[in-house]
């Protein structure tokens, strides 16, 4: 392998290192190791040099590693003009404010959700939402909305991927992408999680081009499916003023 590949996959394996922290805040170098498939000693040089340039800090007294402040130098500098999960979230804030759970934003990456926002329900029972998981695209009311709105290349990548569920009937899902796209809403009843509902309406930008999926999501006992029915219209209202927000 010649030198350029060589520091290619050496930034590329750099790069999967720091990914590791979207869902933990610290880790160890077996962790880390293992979550990215590589021998101890590989990550240990890397963080070497990650941690010199100040993108990973590691604590003595726990061996354990977490990221730089050089990262959230990098954070300060994203467009916040541009950003969608920047610009609504004073408009998520008013929507959880109105309707008491916990509100996201998702945005389709690959075969994939993403949630880029999110504003916590302030019940004490809720569902906690950590920015950056990713999650499937063929469950979840976000999940269905980023699925109907798709082109149908899009769609047919996901119903082919070898992951899909086989007690999921694809017709019967395709049909159901077909009702939600002239209703402008998607509901989702422990699909996903025993004890979990949630409803979504997709935010367009003024050119009608698919920007995010806008979920309400909290416990089945409480967001119960005469609730969702009856937040429908509140949320799919609030999707279109988010839309218009966007340039």
């Amino acid at each position: 392998m010649d030198e350029q590949k060589l520091t290619v996959r050496a930034v590329e394996r750099a790069l999967d290192i720091l990914l590791c922290f979207t869902e933990s805040t610290e880790l160890g170098l077996t962790e880390i190791a293992s979550k990215v498939s590589l021998h101890k000693s590989t990550v240990h040089r890397l963080l070497g040099s990650l941690e010199g340039r100040g993108f990973i800090l590691r604590d003595a007294s726990t061996d354990k590693y977490r990221l730089g402040f050089r990262i959230w130098e990098l954070s300060a500098n994203l467009s916040q003009t541009d950003d969608p999960a920047i610009i609504l979230l004073p408009e998520m804030e008013r929507l959880r404010d109105e309707l008491g759970e916990t509100i996201s934003l998702y945005i389709r990456d690959g075969k994939e959700r993403i949630r880029i926002q999110a504003v916590q329900s302030n019940h004490p029972i809720r569902r906690v939402a950590p920015v950056g998981v990713r999650l499937p695209l063929f469950v979840g009311a976000s999940s269905k909305i980023l699925m109907a709105y798709s082109d149908p290349e899009v769609q047919q990548m996901i119903l082919d991927d070898p992951d899909w569920p086989a007690s999921i009937d694809k017709e019967a899902f395709l049909r159901q992408l077909g009702e939600i796209g002239k209703r402008e809403v998607a509901t989702s009843f422990e699909e996903r999680e025993p004890g979990a509902a949630a409803l979504a309406a997709p935010i367009f930008d003024r050119d009608n081009k698919l920007i995010a999926a806008l979920s309400v999501s909290g416990p089945a006992n409480r967001l119960t499916m005469e609730k969702m029915q009856e937040y429908a219209d509140v949320v799919i209202e609030k999707a279109r003023r988010m839309g218009k927000m966007i340039r």
